[in-house]
Parts: structure tokens; C-alpha cells; sequence
């Protein structure tokens, strides 16, 4: 890797210390095909769900019916999946020191499923698990670049399959 090793390990980037954490891409890359961060909780409620059923015209019953939706095959309304992927960057940036990079950007998605419903209200949180990790230009003024493929899988509190596993691919600039 042509990275310079100029900030503390990643170990520090866990859950209760993701603001304190640094950067260190040449001990990132080496951390390839690890788990490094798990989220904080997070619960989508029904207004979140209606205002992205308003804003992408996606109005099914399931999502925003909850009398129909309660008699319904999900027994309450359910999450949007793409509504599910959408709250991603949050996860980023709330676990991992984003005030460090000069620019972060999303590159794009190679993979994206949603096993399991997610019923409105539940809470969920990120896994994230390295799977690539490659220098590329840096852009001004950044001095260092790298494009990192990520596994995210979110989990919602009690389910035994995850709701969203998807392999977002991200750039970000030092």
C-alpha cells in the first residue's frame, strides 16, 4: 500500500469511541476481510417512513397503512427496503471519524439484499466488515485517497435474519 501510516491504530474505532478514532489507511488495509465497527441502535419510526414513501412516490399499504398493514402478511407496517439502505451513510458517519477526512463520497453498491422485514419501529444498527481496500488519486486538497468496498449488514433488535446486507463502495480522501 502507498499509504503513510501518520495517525493511531483503528482498534480505536468502536462504538463508544468512533468520535475519538483516527485514520490509518496502511492499518486499515491490513485489517481487509475484519468486522471493524458495529453502530449504535437506531429506530426508524412511521413519519420517517411516510416522508420517504412522499419523497420517492412509494406509498404500498405495507409501509404506510397500519390498520391494512396490521392485518397484513408482516402483521405492521414495514420499513421501505431502499429506505433501509438510505440511512447507510448515517451508520458511516456515526461510527467512524468522518471530521477527519477532507471528503468522503459514495462510489457505489455491488450487492444489495433484504432478507427480513423490518417492522416500523424496531431499532437497527450496522456491521461493518472490510472487504477491499485500494489507493487512488488524491483529490485536492486532500493528500491520500482510498476506495474501500464494505460488507454492511444491518440487523434490527431480536430478529434472527438481518433486514439489509449490501456492499457499498465508498472513496475517501485524507
Amino acid at each position: 500500500m502507498n499509504f503513510t501510516a501518520a495517525h493511531a491504530a483503528p482498534d480505536d474505532l468502536t462504538p463508544s469511541a468512533h468520535a475519538a478514532g483516527t485514520f490509518d489507511l496502511a492499518a486499515l488495509a491490513g485489517r481487509v476481510g475484519q468486522t471493524l465497527v458495529v453502530s449504535d441502535w437506531f429506530a426508524i419510526d412511521q413519519p420517517r417512513v411516510n416522508a420517504f414513501a412522499e419523497a420517492t412516490e412509494d406509498r404500498q399499504w405495507i409501509h404506510v397503512d397500519a390498520e391494512r398493514a396490521a392485518a397484513g402478511p408482516f402483521g405492521s407496517t414495514v420499513v421501505h427496503g431502499f429506505l433501509t439502505l438510505s440511512v447507510i451513510p448515517m451508520f458511516f458517519e456515526q461510527s467512524f471519524p468522518m471530521q477527519q477526512l477532507k471528503l468522503g463520497v459514495n462510489y457505489g453498491l455491488d450487492r444489495v439484499r433484504f432478507p427480513a422485514p423490518l417492522p416500523v419501529g424496531k431499532r437497527i444498527r450496522a456491521h461493518f466488515k472490510l472487504l477491499e481496500l485500494h489507493p487512488v488519486a488524491a483529490l485536492p486538497p486532500a493528500t491520500q485517497g482510498a476506495q474501500l468496498k464494505f460488507e454492511v449488514t444491518i440487523e434490527a433488535e431480536g430478529a434472527a435474519k438481518p433486514v439489509c446486507v449490501s456492499e457499498p463502495i465508498v472513496r475517501w480522501y485524507l
